[in-house]
């Protein structure tokens, strides 16, 4: 089909459930950082114990593809290494890029590892990128990185990268953590483009991958069949002429003027003026309104939000906890019998690994109760027109954008106003599962 690039799955080689030793077996010993270019195809005889690495380099040369894997690794320690492991080893959980000559051009081993007690950490975080003819250069990381600074974030910020390579095992977690849905707010968030390959396997509840752009995503996401699915796309490359979302981001806490300005709320026509004090959660500072729905809590994504139902066909809404405070104009087409609510969450998750997040979150419903306010849905048919924004404390804000059957959708406008990030949207194309940003506060980890 005339791709440039393939790139694979993580674990898509060796497969799951492993323990230190049993991996053992499967374990390539790939070079870490060689001097020269190697190519295990030509040069097979130059290491010992590297077939996975000589057939995937054969495969890129054979169909002249730049070509991306994952595969494990080993790579021997002496004793007198503190951190080596006393089997006198190090294992890693490895992607290698081959040029479509053969070359082995990268490696990178995972830094963020997900409970995979068969590999080790690697010393450093590497900052693995690859030079390419047709769109530059491409970052490499894996799975659980993409949550975590380092080294996902650094080495975009660092590198000034533009396209990105990605391969994943991803457990989806709605509402707000599913496979499709925060790969292509990153990519948003970033201004990159990704190519990422999930691994498909529906009982561990791993779907879900895509080829993304900041504008638009081509993505495959099934939980029915176990048939996988090969994602071919032509995408623009991004060149390094502009400023990334981030930078703006960055620079937002430079530009911050204590005026209260007003900006038009793009669906519903009302100036909306942000004013930091003097607000009491729970009541809207509208001109005297009543009082607003009541407050809840429930346990979404482990952790616990505090929520207000969205009520009525339209309305303004917000919700605070600890520093974050979360608001919402919304107006529904139609009024259908399924419950929103608006959850905020400040603080550190602790569940399935340790970090910190702020998040602002419309979502649906699992049921008409407060208590199913967080649970995992996949279809809804309300279509709203909203406006969501938050005084997020962290430049780094993931916009997402769900809508039903695990489809995705892009905001009208979002962006920093006045030291709030907020998201538009006037109607999704199907009914709304979430409208969220999901801030990471890295330095609160």
């Amino acid at each position: 089909q005339g791709a440039q690039i393939i790139v694979f799955p993580e674990d898509g080689i060796h497969g799951f459930n492993f323990t230190r030793s049993s991996i053992y077996p499967y374990l390539d010993f790939v070079p870490h950082s060689h001097s020269g270019k190697w190519n295990p195809c030509r040069e097979p005889y130059l290491f010992n114990d590297t077939e996975v690495v000589q057939r995937l380099s054969c495969m890129a040369l054979k169909n002249k593809i730049f070509l991306v894997a994952n595969l494990g690794t080993k790579q021997p320690c002496e004793h007198t290494d503190p951190r080596c492991p006393a089997d006198r080893r190090y294992q890693f959980n490895t992607n290698v890029a081959f040029a479509a000559d053969g070359t082995l051009l990268a490696t990178y081993r995972k830094h963020n590892l997900y409970f995979e007690y068969a590999f080790d950490t690697p010393p450093e975080p590497d900052y693995a990128f690859f030079d390419t003819p047709f769109a530059g250069k491409f970052g490499m990381f894996t799975c659980f990185d993409i949550l975590f600074f380092e080294p996902a974030v650094n080495l975009i910020r660092q590198y000034n990268l533009k396209q990105i390579v990605y391969p994943t095992a991803w457990m989806n977690q709605l509402p707000l953590l599913s496979a499709v849905e925060f790969q292509q707010a990153f990519a948003t968030a970033f201004n990159v483009n990704i190519l990422a390959a999930n691994i498909h396997h529906p009982t561990l509840g791993m779907t879900g991958s895509g080829i993304y752009t900041p504008v638009k995503s081509f993505i495959y996401h099934n939980m029915e069949s176990y048939g996988g699915k090969l994602i071919v796309a032509e995408i623009p490359v991004i060149t390094t002429g502009y400023e990334t979302n981030l930078e703006s981001n960055v620079r937002f806490r430079e530009n911050l003027h204590d005026s209260c300005r007003t900006f038009m709320s793009t669906s519903l026509d009302d100036e909306v003026c942000f004013k930091e004090q003097e607000e009491t959660p729970g009541r809207v500072s509208e001109k005297g309104k009543e009082q607003s729905p009541p407050s809840f809590y429930a346990e979404m994504m482990y952790d616990n939000f505090t929520f207000v139902p969205v009520w009525g066909e339209k309305g303004e809404l917000q919700v605070c906890a600890n520093t974050l405070c979360c608001y919402l104009n919304y107006q529904r087409a139609v009024l259908t019998d399924e419950l929103y609510a608006l959850g905020v969450f400040d603080g550190l998750h602790t569940v399935h690994g340790t970090y910190y997040v702020q998040a602002c979150a419309l979502v649906k419903c699992g049921g008409l109760s407060f208590s199913t306010c967080g649970q995992e849905v996949t279809d809804a048919t309300a279509l709203i027109d909203f406006q969501l924004w938050g005084n997020m404390s962290t430049p780094y804000i993931f916009p997402l954008l769900l809508t039903s059957g695990i489809t995705l959708d892009f905001a009208d406008h979002m962006g920093w106003k006045n030291n709030h990030y907020f998201l538009s949207k006037n109607r999704t194309s199907s009914g709304l599962l979430t409208a969220a940003l999901y801030g990471r506060w890295y330095e609160k980890d």
